[in-house]
């Protein structure tokens, strides 16, 4: 069977907490890349991220894109945290894949980080200064 293309934007990622999710079922990556600018991001209690698609005031979100085989994806997706979810994604280039997304009630009274554009210069800022993680600004927003 062909497997699926997955974006993940957060602890699924190459090195992060839940990335052995996709290698214990022979998920392999497929490249790096970004969203269409119209998706936000929040740090849900700086656990894990949460990504929604908006119609304005969104912007590019750094992502990986891995291959999942069919019968692997049912299984990543049950260890996902509480309120994240499957839905399509926007690349940049235009393609449309399946991808792991945020309930917008999960982002409610969480810190939004759309600003630094990533997950990983999220977690870079708040471990070089916990108390006050500032924005890392890519020059495109």
């Amino acid at each position: 069977m062909t497997p699926i293309h997955l974006a993940v934007n957060g602890t699924l990622m190459r090195g992060l907490e839940l990335n052995g999710n996709l290698l214990a079922v022979q998920a392999t990556f497929v490249r790096e890349t970004t969203t269409e600018p119209t998706y936000r991001l929040w740090s849900i209690g700086d656990r894990h991220p949460a990504m929604v698609r908006v119609a304005q005031g969104g912007r590019a979100i750094a992502l990986e894109v891995w291959a999942v085989p069919p019968e692997g994806l049912a299984q990543v997706l049950l260890q996902e945290p509480p309120g994240l979810c499957i839905g399509k994604v926007h690349l940049a280039d235009g393609e449309e894949v399946l991808g792991v997304l945020g309930e917008p009630i999960l982002c409610e009274g969480q810190r939004e980080i759309t600003e630094f554009g990533s997950w990983r210069a999220y977690c870079a800022a708040v471990q070089a200064s916990p108390t006050e993680a500032t924005p890392i600004s890519s020059g495109t927003d």
